[in-house]
């Protein structure tokens, strides 16, 4: 039989203090060996050692207690390990955020980078398939992806030819109020059957002054300042949906170096470039 440690001797042999096994013990996550019925103290063994020196170095990693509680009752190998390697892979997709937002504010503190140019355009209305919904701005990064999926497989299950790059159209409140309404769509030759999400749309005709940001998407605020800051100096202001082309993006390529997004601001007509 293994020997029993006291709940202080416990947490000083697993470096878990004695409020933190008090919670794991509420929590289901790890039980004392024995409760004294009248006093309610706790006791463990010495083989629970292991198991409380996994649980805290999945805590050093983040790991939420409710899938260390799965891990830990896995009901084989494979599924233990599809479980720890799908938290690793969120951990690596956080550190790459966490580099992203580095590099990105270091170069801010550099110092302000030339502004790329802003450009007036005329579009005219376009016929496309569209997903439109009311979201957080919170969801918008996984609804876009979502969003595109769909229409990609739908127009290709449709035989439809594109006539133009993957476009956005964003409602101020999805800015000021982080929820409003936001539009994925992809230009088409003709016009597509309602499918799913999927719907036909016109999109309207409009002038833009429009500013094209290169790479990740995760400083396209930069962008956003540039082309407002512009378009406050000028006075062209105009309400409407902020809309943004992607010329290269997700939908191309994985490489978000090799990004090209064009951000669009409505403006007065001008009837020419600025």
């Amino acid at each position: 039989m293994p020997a029993a440690l006291a709940i202080g001797d416990f947490s000083r042999a697993t470096s878990l203090s004695i409020k933190t096994l008090r919670h794991y013990h509420r929590v289901g996550l790890l039980a004392p060996a024995q409760v004294d019925a009248d006093t309610g103290y706790r006791w463990y063994t010495t083989d629970q050692i292991p198991t409380a020196q996994v649980i805290r170095r999945f805590r050093t990693l983040d790991m939420p207690l409710e899938q260390i509680h799965a891990v830990l009752q896995a009901p084989d190998l494979a599924t233990r390990n599809e479980l720890i390697s799908a938290h690793l892979a969120s951990l690596e997709q956080n550190l790459a955020r966490t580099q992203s937002a580095v590099a990105s504010l270091r170069d801010l503190l550099a110092g302000p980078s030339p502004a790329a140019p802003v450009s007036h355009r005329q579009v005219e209305a376009v016929t496309a398939a569209a997903v439109t919904a009311h979201i957080a701005m919170s969801d918008l990064v996984p609804w876009y992806s979502g969003a595109l999926a769909e229409l990609q497989a739908t127009l290709e299950a449709q035989g439809l030819r594109t006539a133009g790059p993957t476009g956005g159209m964003f409602a101020g409140e999805l800015f000021t109020d982080e929820a409003g309404q936001a539009t994925v769509f992809v230009p088409t030759t003709t016009e597509v059957p309602r499918l799913g999400r999927v719907e036909p749309l016109l999109v309207p005709a409009a002038e833009l002054a429009v500013i094209e940001h290169p790479g990740s998407l995760a400083d396209v605020d930069r962008a956003y300042g540039s082309l407002a800051a512009y378009v406050a100096d000028h006075e062209l202001r105009l309400d409407g949906p902020i809309r943004e082309y992607y010329l290269v993006g997700r939908q191309d390529t994985a490489d978000e170096g090799q990004w090209r997004t064009e951000v669009c601001w409505p403006i007065f007509s001008t009837g020419a470039a600025a």
